[in-house]
């Protein structure tokens, strides 16, 4: 397209904004602070000319772009969140643009020891006359999500300036929260009235993903029996060295984050909290067939139970609770709405690749929720880490995607 992209301008100003969120919260956002983004999008929103703007209570924000067509065309929402990771720091963010990226190791200034190179991060080969952007090695950079937010709201600029662009009515949506887990939790379904939805959440140019893990978080308690140190023998069981064998237990070769990949699942223990007489193993429980999550359970209980067995007096308590679902379940009966994403990929000369998410979004949840959401992607690469590097090319590809995408679905819609 023949436009001056303001994503890269937006992106550099949105992840100076501290947006980072707690996973110990019980509050909702997570972090005020979350907020303060909002707030700036929803005034640049109103700037722009988008309508039926919402900043609401819980840190959502709304917006709309109303239909310029008489054809009868879905809404379509377009979705990113607000919050980086607690993974890295996302506080006193300084974004640095690299022009025209040649290959060279990238020595991040604040901290020369982290050097982002092509050895590691090999999609750098496929950028190079790029213009990439980093943080000062101190931060995250904070490309998951706000490169999402800056290429949805470059694409509400470019739409609005060009009304002669037909497309039906489309929505806006800004979440909080993302990263623990939280961000659909109090988005009001009826008020954001979308038929079908687009995360831009993805990483590298021209992933498409419509396949997310399905979830489960499984808890272990273990107690022990207390007694005084000094007089202990035969009486104490510590519950803490018998979660520590439980752990030790546990394959060191598979069935973990670390040793599996693709369509491989695996338990991931995440947190381990106690004491002489009770400890508290929690763990995530993660495959792509959700049949397969009560298989990965029982096999961790079943571990717990024989070894908790080996310690008498001692006993267990084992939980699962639900997380989130693999969300082609629902798309699968919609699977046009992947093909006009791959369309639409194509008219702005992007090769569409069908991805695997590792992972859940806040399409995954919106999916069951009635709006099912394939997730488009930013160019974010290197998530949560210091190392976290964006191409502006990428984002630019990625707002021409959105502008092709509801002209296909205009295209489509009923006379």
């Amino acid at each position: 397209m023949n436009y001056n992209y303001t994503v890269a301008e937006r992106f550099m100003r949105y992840v100076q904004i501290d947006t980072q969120s707690d996973p110990n919260a019980t509050c909702f956002p997570s972090t005020e602070k979350q907020k303060d983004l909002a707030k700036v999008l929803a005034a640049e929103l109103k700037e722009i000319g988008a309508v039926e703007i919402d900043f609401d209570e819980y840190g959502y924000v709304y917006a709309s772009i109303e239909s310029n067509t008489d054809k009868q065309v879905p809404v379509i929402c377009f979705c990113a969140h607000m919050d980086t990771a607690p993974d890295a720091s996302g506080t006193n963010v300084k974004p640095i643009l690299h022009k025209n990226y040649q290959g060279e190791d990238i020595i991040l200034p604040d901290d020369p020891t982290q050097i982002i190179t092509t050895e590691r991060h090999v999609y750098l080969k496929e950028r190079l006359g790029d213009d990439l952007i980093t943080a000062s090695g101190l931060t995250l950079l904070g490309a998951d999500d706000k490169a999402g937010v800056a290429i949805i709201m470059d694409f509400v600029h470019y739409l609005i300036q060009h009304p002669e662009i037909p497309h039906g009515k489309i929505r806006i949506l800004f979440t909080p929260d993302e990263e623990v887990g939280r961000g659909v939790e109090n988005v009001n379904m009826k008020k954001l009235g979308a038929q079908f939805g687009y995360t831009l959440d993805g990483g590298e140019r021209g992933a498409l993903e419509a396949e997310s893990f399905s979830a489960d978080g499984a808890t272990a308690v273990i107690h022990g029996i207390s007694a005084h140190p000094g007089y202990a023998k035969g009486k104490m069981v510590n519950s803490m060295k018998i979660a520590a064998e439980f752990i030790e237990a546990l394959p060191k070769d598979s069935w973990s984050p670390e040793t599996t990949e693709n369509r491989e699942g695996y338990i991931h223990p995440v947190s381990v909290e106690g004491t002489l007489e009770k400890t508290t193993v929690k763990f995530i429980v993660r495959d792509f067939d959700t049949a397969r999550l009560q298989i990965h359970e029982n096999r961790l209980e079943n571990i717990l139970k024989e070894v908790v067995g080996r310690h008498k007096g001692a006993r267990y308590e084992f939980s699962v609770y639900e997380q989130y679902r693999n969300m082609m379940d629902m798309i699968k009966n919609c699977s046009y709405i992947m093909d006009y994403a791959e369309e639409a990929m194509k008219r702005a000369g992007v090769q569409a690749k069908n991805h695997l998410i590792r992972g859940g979004t806040d399409g995954s949840r919106l999916s069951f929720m009635g709006m099912p959401c394939p997730n488009i992607f930013t160019g974010e690469m290197a998530i949560h880490s210091r190392h976290e590097y964006v191409s502006v090319q990428d984002m630019q590809k990625a707002v021409d995607t959105l502008v092709h995408l509801v002209q296909v679905w205009e295209e489509k819609g009923i006379q």
